[in-house]
């Protein structure tokens, strides 16, 4: 079973996946939300026919002192809609502080044309997402 990771954006919502023993994390893809999450919860039904997903891990978009911010409160709304499509799934959430400036760092290390970066960018921030949680599934797992 794997672990989608999402960066929710207010114009994209970058997608990772996990591989089937949750080692590596891949990013899949970017979608346009276009101003609706109806557009983004299509997207995630499609993805869920493809692959067997028993867990959603969500960027939240903390400020840097750790507080709640405007984008984390829009982006728990979207959590709950999550909750209530995907019932039987866990969903979780992960401190994505600084994942988009590691992103773009990562781009410009690879000299990734500056008209794709916008179009990979969530992509790339949701791949360290999801990596961050499973570092942290695996350190938890190594303190028990």
């Amino acid at each position: 079973m794997r672990i989608l990771g999402i960066d929710y954006g207010e114009a994209r919502v970058g997608i990772a996946i996990t591989d089937e023993l949750n080692i590596t994390a891949q990013g899949l893809e970017t979608i346009q939300r276009n101003g609706s999450d109806k557009i983004v919860l299509r997207r995630l039904d499609e993805i869920f026919k493809n692959y067997k997903v028993e867990t959603i891990v969500v960027g939240m978009p903390l400020n840097m002192n750790g507080t709640i911010s405007e984008r984390a409160k829009v982006t728990e709304q979207f959590i709950h809609k999550l909750k209530c499509k995907y019932n039987k799934m866990k969903i979780d959430t992960i401190d994505e502080r600084l994942t988009t400036v590691e992103a773009h760092r990562t781009m410009n290390f690879l000299e990734i044309n500056k008209n794709k970066k916008k179009n990979i960018v969530d992509t790339i921030s949701a791949v360290y997402i999801l990596e961050t949680y499973l570092n942290k599934l695996k350190n938890s797992l190594q303190n028990n």
